[in-house]
């Protein structure tokens, strides 16, 4: 079958083909933190010049492996509930953590909806909605009756910080009782990446990340009504003497809480 072109993507949408190379070639080292074989697989079938993006690196992988364990632990407690992924990109998430009793919705532009409902299986629990996550009409299409968990992998960095919280106190008055996990980067790299862009090869720099929030922010969240709790995810430790013993540590130290890039879990009261 000929690889499916997929260059006409750009801008935030383009980083969910540079998360799949990521995370696909972690999958496939010997060594690999993950286990993904889909991922291989979708990265092998689309039609692009992965070397712009430059180097390899397991930091990906080592997110998503953050996202999977919260989404288990809430499936465990809700075997039942709706999954709600915004702006899921090209991410294989529902095949990772199907119990078999779960929804999952997966939100995105239209552009990577097309791409996912052409290269990934279909599953009657699984629906697609081609649509911003910043259009709240996603929410209509979600039964919360046996608990909803919301997951936004790799986006919010990429708003402004009115569109975050708002779409925070959307979610918190629509789903009392739910879960959100979010990733965030730190201050000083969303100022760099507006003022200088991060450049991972000469063919490719990242989109600029307006939105920065770490552990030391959650004050902020705990504002909004409806938020009840706010904590920050470990991290699961990486391979190699840096990433396997030094990186977790930090992740365990409060006063380098405003440095570190977190994943966090908010519950909904």
């Amino acid at each position: 079958m000929p690889a499916i072109d997929a260059r006409h993507l750009d801008g935030i949408s383009e980083t969910a083909l540079l998360t799949l190379y990521q995370r696909a070639a972690e999958a496939e080292r010997p060594d690999g933190l993950i286990y993904d074989p889909m991922a291989i697989q979708l990265r092998n079938s689309l039609d692009y010049d992965y070397a712009d993006f430059g180097k390899t690196h397991q930091a990906t992988a080592m997110r998503a492996l953050v996202f999977d364990l919260a989404a288990r632990d809430y499936l465990a407690v809700h075997p039942r509930a709706t999954v709600v992924a915004l702006a899921e990109g090209l991410q294989t998430s529902f095949w990772r953590v199907d119990n078999g009793s779960l929804t999952w919705l997966s939100v995105d532009l239209d552009p990577i909806i097309r791409l996912r409902q052409q290269l990934l299986p279909s599953s009657e629990r699984l629906r697609c909605c081609a649509q911003s996550a910043l259009d709240f009409s996603w929410m209509d299409q979600v039964d919360a009756s046996a608990g909803v968990l919301i997951t936004a992998e790799g986006l919010l960095q990429y708003l402004d910080h009115e569109s975050v919280f708002g779409l925070f106190a959307a979610c918190a008055a629509r789903f009392p009782g739910g879960q959100m996990i979010f990733d965030s980067v730190p201050r000083f790299l969303s100022a760099y990446s507006r003022r200088r862009g991060i450049k991972l090869s000469k063919n490719y720099t990242a989109p600029p990340m307006p939105f920065w929030f770490t552990a030391k922010d959650y004050d902020d969240l705990l504002a909004v009504p409806g938020v009840r709790a706010v904590r920050e995810l470990g991290m699961p430790a990486g391979r190699g003497k840096v990433l396997g013993r030094v990186a977790s540590a930090v992740y365990r130290l409060k006063s380098l809480r405003r440095f570190r890039a977190p994943t966090n879990l908010v519950e909904f009261g």
